[in-house]
């Protein structure tokens, strides 16, 4: 229903943003990430998600794409809800919910308030799952060279893009021109990201 809501940041508090379109004042939940980018009185965009359920109309408001994706994911894993996803998103940054998955860090996840050991290892078992299954669909391109079974660091960076929603398409322009051979497996996936959230 609503791709983004553009305006003045009229208000901030604990994952809450207010942004004032025309006169109207959209509040949108969100992370402590997307606030720390948020100045009241100054132009905000957020790319939003409406969740609607029984009794509930809820905005939710990101300053990137790549954080709106990540929420995306999150809520779809069973038993992870919005608040949830919110709190995970203020401690992992996408960047980082992505290497969690790929490597099965828990730690990471458990960080955020209220994320206990069971729903993190769900976490990364179903978005691990989700991706094999797109893999499978798709045809994951590997790199020329690999000996089988042997994972290359481009295959594992797209991997952890693809946990945050980006298509194939989108992935193979993103890490075009990223020196894939030389740079660490993290810094890979940043510069993609980087280059996707333009």
């Amino acid at each position: 229903m609503f791709y983004y809501v553009s305006g003045t940041v009229a208000h901030v508090e604990p994952y809450l943003a207010v942004i004032d379109c025309g006169g109207v004042g959209y509040a949108c939940k969100t992370t402590s990430t997307t606030i720390s980018q948020l100045q009241i009185g100054k132009a905000g965009k957020l790319y939003t998600y409406l969740h609607v359920g029984e009794g509930i109309f809820d905005l939710y408001g990101f300053a990137t794409q790549g954080e709106l994706g990540s929420f995306k994911q999150l809520i779809g894993v069973s038993g992870v809800g919005p608040k949830a996803a919110l709190a995970i998103l203020s401690v992992c940054t996408p960047q980082a919910l992505a290497m969690a998955v790929i490597t099965g860090d828990e730690k990471a996840l458990i960080a955020a308030p209220g994320i206990g050991k069971k729903i993190a290892q769900r976490i990364i078992l179903e978005l691990k799952d989700k991706l094999t299954k797109e893999q499978q669909e798709i045809g994951m391109p590997t790199a020329p060279g690999i000996v089988a079974g042997e994972k290359s660091k481009a295959v594992e960076a797209a991997a952890a893009l693809a946990v945050l929603g980006y298509t194939q398409q989108d992935i193979a322009v993103a890490m075009k021109g990223v020196d894939v051979e030389n740079l660490p497996l993290e810094e890979i996936v940043r510069q993609s990201l980087k280059k996707m959230v333009k």
